[in-house]
């Protein structure tokens, strides 16, 4: 062993043997509050374009796996595949208003 994480395979080359850590997303507990509003929602344009929204954020995230899973169970509750629901709200976002309506100017895409 040469080092925390790397060894020595097959003389001169080195491999990382690194176990990806759980981390926690700084919007994880405002998004935690969105889902809980979500799961209790129905399929709105305002609500489709917050899980859109929170897919992206957490997709390959390698933490918040509470959130990913709900978001999946959106998914599933509202018969929509992945696709579909970016599909739809691209015709939302088109419109430019989604999120002006709700929240002023501001709109949180960290």
């Amino acid at each position: 062993m040469l080092g925390s994480g790397i060894r020595n395979v097959m003389d001169n080359i080195f491999i990382l043997d690194i176990m990806p850590q759980e981390q926690t997303h700084p919007q994880e507990k405002q998004d935690r509050e969105v889902v809980n509003r979500l799961l209790s929602d129905s399929p709105r344009d305002y609500s489709l374009a917050e899980l859109a929204r929170l897919r992206i954020r957490y997709r390959n995230f390698p933490g918040a796996r509470g959130i990913q899973r709900d978001l999946d169970v959106l998914l599933e509750k509202w018969q929509l595949t992945e696709a579909e629901l970016f599909a739809h709200t691209r015709r939302i976002h088109t419109s430019g208003q989604i999120y002006r309506r709700h929240q002023g100017d501001e709109e949180d895409w960290s």
